[in-house]
């Protein structure tokens, strides 16, 4: 009887499957899944770069409004009050040349002449000896443009003058180009020609000067 019990025992606590006796289940190799190639690289990189030709842009050049150039002259002139009332005037000097040269884009030239002329005489009493050039080069477009060719001309001979005595090379040029402009500005119209006003720009590192000239078309 001691015997049967545990034999009643095991065959109770036996699994309910019926592959139990499968020793060959336990004996087989786990599965193992196939081969993964490696990654291949698909990044931008490997993309080859299209050629994209662009036509050329010309730039655009837009006019000021009449608001715009007014707004400006109302904030430059409190700019000049305000240095001028706490004696800045070398910051004051420049203001006054700023004006001015808001007057001469509009053609105003006896107000852009009285403006510099301020301008100048304080750069003078600064020793401010480049913005005393670009003064007298100014000087010389405005009085070019009301016909005083030859107030025009004492102007840049003294701009030479000062630039020579400095040995400011880089100037030299634009003074000579600007002496160039005003006497072929001074020759008369061919004869029996329809004559033309053609604009000659003066570019310098401050501003862009538009200089008359009188050409002619037959």
């Amino acid at each position: 009887m001691k015997f049967v019990l545990p034999v009643m025992l095991c065959l109770i606590g036996f699994s309910a499957s019926a592959q139990w006796y499968r020793v060959d289940l336990i004996l087989k190799k786990p599965y193992r899944p196939a081969f993964i190639k490696p990654i291949v690289n698909h990044s931008l990189a490997k993309i080859p770069k299209a050629t994209v030709s662009l036509p050329p842009i010309s730039p655009v050049s837009l006019s000021r409004s009449q608001e715009s150039y007014d707004a400006a002259e109302i904030l430059a002139k409190k700019t000049i009050h305000y240095n001028m009332r706490n004696k800045i005037y070398y910051d004051a000097s420049y203001n006054f040349s700023d004006l001015a040269h808001l007057y001469i884009e509009q053609n105003r030239f006896s107000e852009a002449k009285w403006y510099l002329l301020q301008s100048n005489a304080i750069s003078m009493q600064q020793n401010d000896d480049r913005h005393t050039i670009s003064n007298l080069m100014d000087l010389a477009i405005v009085k070019t443009n009301v016909g005083d060719f030859s107030l025009a001309l004492k102007d840049l001979a003294d701009a030479h003058k000062i630039a020579v005595n400095d040995g400011y090379k880089d100037i030299l040029k634009e003074i000579e180009q600007t002496t160039r402009l005003v006497k072929q500005r001074m020759l008369p119209p061919a004869k029996a020609s329809v004559p033309v006003r053609k604009p000659l720009i003066i570019v310098t590192k401050r501003r862009r000067m538009t200089l008359f000239t009188s050409t002619s078309v037959i």
